[in-house]
């Protein structure tokens, strides 16, 4: 049992630890949301009337120059958009983590026991369990950070009735029927547990080398081109809201429009120039093919690629984490 000063200890150190973090990650991740969400079509589109017109939102396709531009058109204030729906998923999970884990062994040795020893079904049955459970998280962080009204920071009911639309309210599991995003997810999981997780034990779990390691490293470097696509694809489909009713069905529009009405919630963030461009909501993607279609023939194929150099670096840290833990198994 832990005494009560080793329970303030740990309770300070969290808080503290966690902190930092949100100051440091929100605005970093924020960026890169709204950076994969920009819907920039390259050419002549057509309104959902059927009447072509020339896209004149936002160009932006660097990390760094949307940056600049959340700041410039939001401030410090748009830079933490989504900071409370990030700070409760991070603590639910932190606690589940502390509750699961004995804190003495992490203390003495200094490390998170996480190599890979459970059955392949049995991790992926985990990754698919743990991806439902924070997918609500997902949808409402996304498109708290997208959104274009100001959302304050102790007021949830308020912020929900902007986030979610009616039927999203009336049927929260409506967020699980999104088209695509439940199949974006799964095909991120499985390509993480059957081909990264297979290469991660048979190069690095029976005597590691440098020069196993290498090859390695070069196959989660490869394995960019796949998975950044994957991560601009759920961006996009998280943040496409669904208006489904009894007589259509689960991809088509309602006929009534259940948006936000403007006198009702006038507090844009800035009533003269968003920070990105979004596409009509009564022309959702359909699903994952059409999603991956639809983006390269109205974006071109680079859009899959925003911010590929994010992706890469998370790969490289996951590599060289993975690399680590087996040396000291050794």
């Amino acid at each position: 049992m832990y005494t009560v000063g080793e329970l303030l200890v740990l309770a300070i150190s969290l808080v503290l630890s966690l902190s930092i973090s949100l100051l440091i990650t929100v605005p970093l991740t924020g960026t890169l949301v709204r950076l994969r969400a920009n819907y920039n079509p390259k050419a002549l589109q057509l309104d959902p009337e059927g009447n072509a017109h020339v896209h004149t939102g936002p160009i932006v396709t660097g990390y760094f120059g949307m940056l600049k531009r959340i700041y410039r058109i939001e401030g410090f204030a748009g830079l933490y958009k989504g900071l409370m729906p990030t700070a409760l998923a991070t603590m639910v999970m932190t606690g589940f983590l502390v509750a699961a884990m004995d804190s003495r062994k992490l203390t003495s040795h200094n490390r998170i026991d996480t190599i890979d020893n459970s059955g392949i079904l049995a991790v992926i049955v985990a990754g698919t369990f743990g991806m439902l459970i924070s997918l609500p998280a997902v949808v409402l962080t996304y498109r708290s950070m997208v959104t274009p009204y100001k959302l304050p920071f102790f007021g949830p009911m308020y912020s929900l009735r902007i986030l979610l639309t009616p039927t999203e309210r009336r049927r929260p599991w409506t967020l699980y029927l999104t088209p695509g995003l439940l199949a974006t997810q799964m095909f991120q999981i499985l390509y993480a547990v059957i081909v990264l997780r297979s290469f991660r034990l048979l190069l690095l779990s029976n005597g590691f080398t440098p020069f196993k390691f290498g090859i390695y490293l070069g196959i989660e470097i490869l394995s960019v081109s796949i998975t950044c696509p994957l991560e601009v694809m759920a961006t996009k489909l998280a943040i496409q809201r669904n208006h489904t009713s009894p007589e259509y069905n689960s991809v088509e529009q309602e006929v009534e429009d259940d948006a936000i009405e403007a006198h009702e919630y006038a507090e844009y963030s800035n009533q003269e120039e968003d920070v990105i461009g979004l596409r009509h909501e009564k022309d959702p993607y359909l699903g994952f093919v059409d999603c991956f279609k639809r983006i390269v023939d109205e974006e071109g194929w680079q859009t899959l690629y925003r911010a590929w150099w994010v992706t890469m670096l998370a790969a490289i840290a996951s590599a060289t984490s993975a690399a680590i833990q087996y040396q000291g198994n050794m």
